[in-house]
């Protein structure tokens, strides 16, 4: 048997363009997370992307900083582009890293789920028809060679928070909503985004395993979401949800389960402890399942660490990591690491 690592990891707003020293900090920090995954395939969210000029190419400077020196410097990379999709966006792209050959990538941005059309209700004055509500990102898939013929499909995810979205004229520039009737629409309408990529995001499952039903899928990243909440359910499709036995080989399994109630967190919020980041994997790729481990142990809290730190460089998400063992036959690993 020889051993393949899945790990995700949001960076949190991962940019260069601060001061001098204070990035540093961030790739101290940051360079000894990404080395202790000892990830084959690595998916991250919120890396920011930048160029020489406004309107030119851009390329990921903080990304290459802190991966420079480790393994993970020289992965195949794959990287999400904006709604053009000509360049990366500047905020927040996600990124696979694979030590295996891309056979294929796409992203996916309302191509299976149309936009919803939306209304206002407390905006003033009331626009006469409804808006398109787009999601925030695209999914990233990507598609990896294993060594022995096997194909094993990656899925990159960052849902969007449950934070109320904009709307016109319902908030100061102080950020505090004119009342709670705004507020509760803009939330609203952030639970609809959300919802809709997890469907968009469980349809792509669906199209993956008509293709081939004994496909290795791992859908990893920040759901915004824990385990019995809505977009999760959605994306995992529970025989208890569906009611139907017949298509438990389509359920998806979060690895994290395995781990104990105590260290089964990736996120610490005002002093509550939950699991935002997932890796959800199909029923073959689960055969092969050995364990998983949420690295959170320097984890501070979102929204307690940022008022009592200043600059602090650590992200407020715990990478997550699951290991698989490869059977005999379908060795992955490159010489000289641990069977």
């Amino acid at each position: 048997m020889r051993h393949l690592r899945i790990a995700t990891f949001n960076m949190e707003s991962l940019d260069d363009r601060l001061g001098e020293g204070d990035f540093a900090d961030r790739v101290a920090v940051l360079r000894p997370q990404i080395q202790r995954l000892r990830a084959d395939v690595l998916c991250l969210q919120e890396i920011n992307a930048h160029g020489p000029t406004k309107k030119g190419p851009r390329g990921l400077p903080a990304l290459d900083q802190v991966l420079a020196g480790t393994e993970t410097e020289h992965f195949h990379r794959v990287v999400s582009l904006n709604r053009g999709g000509v360049r990366p966006s500047d905020r927040h792209n996600l990124v696979v890293l694979s030590r295996f050959p891309v056979l294929g990538h796409q992203q996916l941005w309302h191509d299976l789920v149309e936009a919803p059309l939306y209304r206002p209700a407390t905006v003033q004055p009331r626009p006469h028809a409804a808006g398109s509500v787009e999601w925030d990102r695209p999914l990233l898939h990507v598609r990896l060679a294993l060594p022995g013929g096997r194909v094993l499909h990656v899925v990159n995810v960052h849902l969007r928070a449950p934070r109320a979205a904009f709307l016109s004229g319902q908030k100061t520039e102080h950020g505090r909503w004119h009342s709670v009737g705004g507020w509760a629409e803009g939330f609203f309408l952030a639970s609809l985004k959300q919802a809709g990529q997890a469907l968009e995001a469980r349809l792509l499952v669906e199209t993956i395993l008509d293709g081939d039903p004994e496909a290795l899928v791992a859908v990893c990243g920040d759901f915004n979401s824990d385990d019995r909440e809505g977009p999760l359910r959605t994306i995992r499709g529970d025989e208890e949800d569906t009611g139907n036995g017949h298509l438990a080989p389509r359920v998806l399994v979060p690895v994290e389960r395995s781990l104990a109630d105590s260290q089964r967190f990736s996120v610490i919020h005002h002093g509550r402890r939950v699991m935002l980041d997932h890796i959800l994997v199909s029923r073959p790729l689960l055969g092969w399942f050995l364990g998983a481990e949420a690295h959170n142990e320097a984890l501070g809290d979102e929204l307690v660490s940022p008022a009592t730190i200043w600059g602090s460089p650590d992200s407020y998400h715990a990478p997550l990591v699951a290991e698989f063992a490869v059977p005999r036959g379908e060795n992955i690993s490159p010489a000289g690491r641990r069977p």
